[in-house]
């Protein structure tokens, strides 16, 4: 095996790791938490785990056809995208599995308000508002890079990232409903990415 095969292994494994990892901690949640809570305010959204999946399989369907990609002969510069994407796969991750640990008993796929719920502002959520929608961009976009398509940068652009944003609206209407803080939060905390501020984040 060529030490480009050999890297080649090494990123696929290395991903499906990543993303196997990523849907066993969403089969987790619901499991745990998924059972009769009592809920204050509930609003349906058509952005939820399924719609999700979906587009999740027609990213794999994008990838697998080779639509798009873009060619590069030069190994080095195939390298210098492959490896930032697969960090970034990685990264986001570990981002999604830390970040939910820290929402807990709050998670839910649709959007609701639970009579116990509470406004998390730690771990993941100090850096960030929807740490979990976060992570999965950076994921998608991660593979992007390591697939060099130009189509899946589309179809996360287009499709994905406007979704997560009226997901998350969603969610903070019926927060800053619930707690009157948050409006403060959001001020200081970013929705996907840290806000910059004088002398660091």
């Amino acid at each position: 095996m060529s030490n480009q095969g050999l890297l080649s292994f090494i990123i696929q494994t290395i991903i499906s790791l990543s993303v196997f990892s990523l849907f066993l901690a969403i089969f987790i949640d619901f499991l745990k938490y998924s059972k009769n809570k009592k809920v204050l305010k509930e609003k349906k959204s058509i952005v939820e785990t399924g719609t999700m999946t979906l587009f999740f399989l027609l990213f794999y369907i994008i990838l697998r056809s080779g639509a798009g990609v873009i060619t590069i002969k030069s190994d080095l510069l195939i390298n210098t995208l492959i490896i930032p994407g697969t960090l970034l796969i990685v990264c986001g991750c570990i981002i999604n599995i830390a970040g939910r640990f820290n929402l807990g008993n709050n998670w839910a796929n649709q959007i609701k308000i639970y009579d116990k719920h509470t406004l998390i502002q730690t771990g993941m959520y100090k850096f960030v508002r929807h740490p979990l929608y976060a992570s999965i961009i950076l994921m998608f976009y991660g593979a992007c890079l390591v697939y060099r398509s130009i189509y899946a940068v589309a179809a996360v652009s287009v499709i994905f990232v406007p979704f997560m944003i009226y997901r998350a609206r969603q969610e903070e209407t019926l927060l800053i409903q619930r707690f009157p803080q948050y409006q403060e939060y959001a001020k200081r905390t970013g929705m996907f990415f840290p806000k910059i501020k004088k002398g660091g984040i």
